[in-house]
């Protein structure tokens, strides 16, 4: 690659405190890119209307990788001054000014704001674009996804043709993105490689057979598509069998798709079940829920690449998903226990049988032990390699 910094578009993660799948991410891969190289985060900037690069508070932002701040949306907030600064600057008529680069990576799903600008971004890059593709979900099932995030997806993968490659988070995201590209008639695509996400290191506490009431986790933002609606059906049933276990959700609540199973989480703890609703935590009363729960279940119908499933496995606990798609290639390692579909009764089943069959459950856990996972830096130096490798076609 030529000389000059690596640039990295961190537009939304520089703004928002959240740190659910795409934050984490970007906020992972930024990290070890910096080890590896000179790397200039930016944004663009809608008050100031062009590109630049971030200043203090973005930074940090974009740093905190320990969700501490954990926020209870997702959207970007932009603060007083951010906003004077930069419509003062539009104003008085400057323009941005971004050094001359040797690449670019846009880890975010962009906005469209942010995609009408990619040609003032493409400008001073002289090497390869190179974009992260998370998932398609929103156009394989519109009917669990909000309607705003359904609306911008086609536009979005169009304007993903306008970069020199794409690195999908898994298999299945990327042959979606080719069989969508496909189905617009696109004869000469960039290329598009699955290169697997990576996971914070865990240190293992010695595995004990424990005499605790059982603790199930869910760790997954509560919106259609996470398919919570099933595991507390599923969780109803097996204590009206008399069945005994706490059932603990993590995640932030989205309304737009999930208000009837917040509601329904509310009502069953009103009613004297024991489930625990907590929202966004930090990534250390994260780990603190891993490492006391018995085991996880991710409901989830459809999945990019199922980051919950490889954390819970990490940390040594067996998880219940289902056995297609990403959710699939994060299972066929070990320690899951899989489903078909993951509806309500085959749920059940599975939670039975991990709560009743103590020495299933260990060997399952065993199993996940035994699994060698990939570490952040990993992905980063799996995308930096592929990167080199490209020739820039814009």
């Amino acid at each position: 690659m030529n000389a000059g910094p690596l640039l990295f578009d961190a537009s939304h993660t520089s703004h928002t405190r959240a740190q659910t799948g795409i934050q984490r991410v970007c906020r992972s891969l930024f990290a070890e890119l910096q080890v590896r190289e000179n790397v200039l985060p930016v944004c663009f900037d809608p008050h100031f209307g062009d590109w630049r690069t971030l200043d203090r508070q973005e930074s940090g932002s974009l740093a905190d990788r320990t969700g501490a701040h954990a926020a209870a949306s997702r959207g970007a907030r932009w603060a007083l001054g951010q906003k004077i600064v930069g419509r003062v600057r539009r104003l008085a008529g400057h323009r941005g000014k971004l050094p001359p680069a040797r690449g670019l990576v846009c880890a975010e799903l962009f906005s469209a704001r942010v995609g009408r600008q990619l040609p003032r971004l493409f400008s001073p890059v002289s090497g390869p674009a190179v974009a992260v593709f998370h998932d398609a979900i929103g156009l394989r099932l519109p009917e669990l996804t909000p309607p705003a995030t359904v609306a911008r997806l086609p536009g979005y993968l169009r304007e993903l043709l306008a970069f020199d490659g794409v690195a999908a988070v898994s298999e299945d995201s990327a042959m979606a993105l080719r069989d969508f590209w496909h189905w617009l008639g696109v004869s000469n695509p960039p290329p598009v490689v699955a290169i697997p996400l990576g996971t914070d290191p865990v240190t293992l506490a010695r595995p004990t057979m424990s005499t605790m009431r059982a603790r199930v986790l869910c760790v997954a933002t509560i919106e259609g598509r996470k398919n919570h609606a099933a595991l507390l059906e599923a969780a109803e049933l097996l204590w009206s069998e008399g069945a005994e276990f706490d059932l603990e959700l993590i995640g932030l609540m989205r309304p737009a798709t999930a208000e009837s199973t917040v509601a329904r989480a509310r009502a069953l703890k009103d009613s004297g079940r024991p489930v625990f609703l907590r929202g966004a935590v930090s990534d250390a009363a994260l780990h603190e829920a891993y490492a006391r729960c018995s085991f996880t279940v991710y409901p989830s119908l459809l999945e990019g690449f199922g980051l919950p499933v490889i954390e819970s496995l990490r940390h040594g606990k067996p998880c219940v998903c289902a056995n297609t798609g990403a959710l699939g290639e994060a299972a066929r390692d070990g320690g899951c226990l899989t489903v078909d579909l993951p509806d309500a009764s085959s749920l059940r089943l599975a939670m039975r049988r991990l709560l009743s069959e103590p020495v299933a459950r260990g060997q399952l856990a065993d199993e996940a032990r035994g699994r060698i996972f990939r570490g952040w830096s990993d992905y980063a130096g799996d995308l930096s390699d592929w990167m080199r490798s490209l020739p820039r076609r814009r």
